[in-house]
């Protein structure tokens, strides 16, 4: 992708070689093309670049050039960087949520605890599949943020294939109130990891599609294993 910021400041053929020398260096820059006639500089990029990112590296020259972008443009491309990244696990959510409404309408009577069972099955089908496309990759990811398979690295092995089981558990409506239990208990175990992670600002890949998707960890990941504990925990209430 490619974008044009203002950039003003430039008087010369060496200033537009500082500009390009500070800004190049940062991840996921391809190409710098400074231009002091237009009083503009084109960066492409492989994953959008934040705008302050620009700015602070090319402040390292002082306050004599000053980068200038139209906010709306800035907070657009931020939003559709943020789709790029987690359009998989979107499309995802998506696709399983459909199936399942599909299925209540099929059955003529909406079911609130069918719907979520039938959910929570696609869920974990779903990304047990994927994390058992490179189960050893999915395991390197997963040992740096789970506590439990930061100490038992096996651990990791094992989760994928007890997601698997909770999928069909979920679809065969096999022991109800021994699935949902055991499906709390694991997100809420998988949860912990995930938010000393986030809080601590820590730049980690998520592994919850295994290693075939470059999900960085963040309150997605959050959001998304909260989901599963909410939907456990309510449907083991109206068990019990």
């Amino acid at each position: 992708m490619k974008h044009t910021y203002k950039l003003t400041g430039m008087t010369c053929g060496s200033c537009e070689q500082k500009v390009r020398e500070a800004i190049l260096p940062l991840e996921n820059i391809i190409s710098v093309n400074p231009s002091k006639e237009k009083e503009s500089i084109e960066v492409e990029m492989n994953e959008h670049v934040p705008l302050n990112k620009l700015k602070e590296a090319i402040s390292l020259y002082g306050n004599k050039y000053k980068v200038l972008a139209d906010s709306n443009s800035e907070i657009s491309m931020q939003a559709k960087s943020w789709f790029s990244t987690y359009k998989p696990i979107l499309l995802i959510f998506s696709y399983i949520m459909l199936v399942t409404l599909i299925v209540e309408f099929l059955n003529g009577l909406f079911v609130m605890q069918r719907l979520m069972a039938h959910f929570m099955a696609g869920f974990f089908l779903v990304f047990s599949f994927f994390k058992l496309l490179n189960l050893k990759g999915f395991a390197q990811s997963y040992v740096m943020y789970d506590i439990v398979a930061m100490k038992y690295p096996s651990w990791a092995y094992v989760y994928a294939f007890i997601e698997l089981l909770l999928g069909v558990g979920y679809l065969s409506e096999f022991n109800p109130l021994l699935v949902n239990s055991a499906a709390l208990i694991v997100m809420s175990v998988s949860i912990v990891g995930v938010l000393k992670t986030v809080l601590d600002n820590k730049k980690i890949k998520c592994a919850c599609l295994g290693d075939v998707f470059n999900l960085p960890m963040s309150t997605v990941t959050i959001i998304e294993d909260g989901l599963m504990i909410l939907m456990s925990a309510v449907m083991l209430f109206n068990l019990v």
